[in-house]
Formats: C-alpha cells, sequence, structure tokens
C-alpha cells in the first residue's frame, strides 16, 4: 500500500518567532514560500506533480540558498546525476519526462532557534511508481555569526567524534528498547548501529534522524535517537554546550 506524501512528510508548523527568544530579540520569521507544479495535458486519474514548502530568511540570504541546495540534492536520485539548476527547474523537467504517476514533496521547517544556532530540517519524498515512494530527510545547523552552516567535526572537541558515536550507540540502545522487536538479536543483526549525516544542535538535546532502511525496515519510518547534553560534556565544544543540560 502506497503510504500517502502528507503522512511521511508530518512534522512541526512553522514555529513563531516567539516561542524562540531565549533571552534575545529574535530575527525576523522567515517567509513561508509554497507551489506546486502539474503537467498542462495528463490524461489518468494520477498525474505527477511537484510541491515545495520551503522558507526564504530575507536576513539570512546564505541560508536560503543552502535550503534550496539541499532540497535539491534530495531530488536526486543517484550520486551521478547532474543537479537541477534550481527547484522550479526540476519541476519542469520531472514533468516533461513523465507527465503522469511520479510525484516529489520538498520540505523545509524551521525547528529550533537558539543562541547563534538557525536549525531547519528537510525532508523529502519521491514517488516513481510501485508500492511506496522513498521519504528522505535531514538538518541544516547555521551559524548566524560565522554565516554558514556548521557540520559534526565544527561542534566537537580534538579527538571526541569516537566518543560522540559511543553516545549515538547508546541513544540507539534506548530506541531499540522501545521498539517492539520480536528477536532483538537478530534485529541487531540485520540492522547494526550505523552513523548517519543527520544532526541537529536542538536546544534541549542533540537529536539524530534516520533515513528508511538505514536502521530498520522501511515500516519504522525515520528512526530518531536523542543525546542529552549532559551525556555529550567533554565532547561537545563549550559553545555548543548549554551550561544547564
Amino acid at each position: 500500500m502506497r503510504l500517502h506524501p502528507l503522512f511521511l512528510l508530518t512534522g512541526l508548523p512553522l514555529l513563531a518567532a516567539c516561542q524562540f527568544l531565549g533571552g534575545q530579540s529574535a530575527p525576523p520569521a522567515p517567509q513561508h514560500i509554497v507551489w506546486e507544479q502539474r503537467p498542462e495535458i495528463c490524461q489518468r486519474e494520477r498525474c505527477s506533480l511537484v510541491n515545495v514548502d520551503t522558507l526564504k530568511f530575507a536576513d539570512e540570504p546564505r541560508l536560503s540558498v543552502l535550503i534550496e541546495e539541499a532540497l535539491l540534492a534530495m531530488t536526486r536520485e543517484d550520486a551521478d546525476s547532474q543537479l537541477p539548476t534550481s527547484l522550479r527547474a526540476h519541476g519542469s523537467e520531472l514533468l516533461r519526462a513523465q507527465p503522469e504517476g511520479w510525484e516529489t514533496w520538498l520540505q523545509a521547517k524551521l525547528i529550533d532557534r537558539h543562541d547563534d544556532l538557525l536549525v531547519v530540517e528537510l525532508s523529502s519524498y519521491l514517488y516513481r511508481g510501485g508500492a511506496h515512494g522513498m521519504p528522505g530527510r535531514g538538518f541544516i545547523n547555521y551559524s548566524r555569526g560565522e554565516q554558514r552552516a556548521l557540520q559534526l567535526a565544527d561542534l566537537l572537541l580534538p579527538g571526541q567524534e569516537a566518543a560522540f558515536w559511543q553516545a549515538a550507540g547508546e541513544a540507539h540502545q534506548r530506541w531499540l528498547q522501545t521498539q517492539q522487536i520480536d528477536d532483538p538479536k537478530e534485529f541487531r543483526r540485520i540492522w547494526p548501529f550505523k552513523p548517519t549525516a543527520n544532526i541537529a544542535l536542538l536546544k534541549d538535546k542533540v537529536l539524530l534522524k534516520y533515513d528508511v532502511y538505514a536502521l530498520g525496515p522501511y515500516t519504522m519510518g525515520h528512526p530518531s535517537l536523542e543525546i542529552p547534553y549532559s551525556r555529550l560534556r567533554g565532547v561537545l565544544k563549550t559553545e555548543y554546550l548549554p551550561t544547564q543540560k
């Protein structure tokens, strides 16, 4: 049975700027941009479409560019394929190539704002026929002061990458305990723990979100692992470690 993309793209609505004041004046809220493209001619009940729900930051143009680049990368179905020049160009090309039955759903949403950081979650759903499509996830941890997206290496103290993934492995064990698994040992053999690039530095925790098939079967969706900041003392740089977490 095909899962509806609105189910796969569920998440927090856009959060008002007042929720993230954190004792300091908040920047202007981002512009919410939504559009959809459909073919001009389609004779079947199910026509192709491209649906985009994204953000534009008037005060952070570099972040707006990074969001579009990340969403474009999520439309790529293999590592060797060339990226479209824009989201609109992707829509035009998809509808030209296959006007019936293909879908692209892309979304960017601001999920947290604290200290110097804006944290954006990226979601995708590509349907190219079959029982279901392929969803994707990603994050951008954007430093307003440095005008760039932070990578894991930027967050860690020297030599602490192994310690970070050890903490993530412990979070994986906690996640497994919440799942209804008939044979945990066999499950861990088939779906062992692995790192992910999808890391969000939230106000109250570090969140890791995995793609489908990374830590379990498709039906388990996107596994989320949470690491408390208290576990990351001596691992994260102090500027990314809240003093009371």
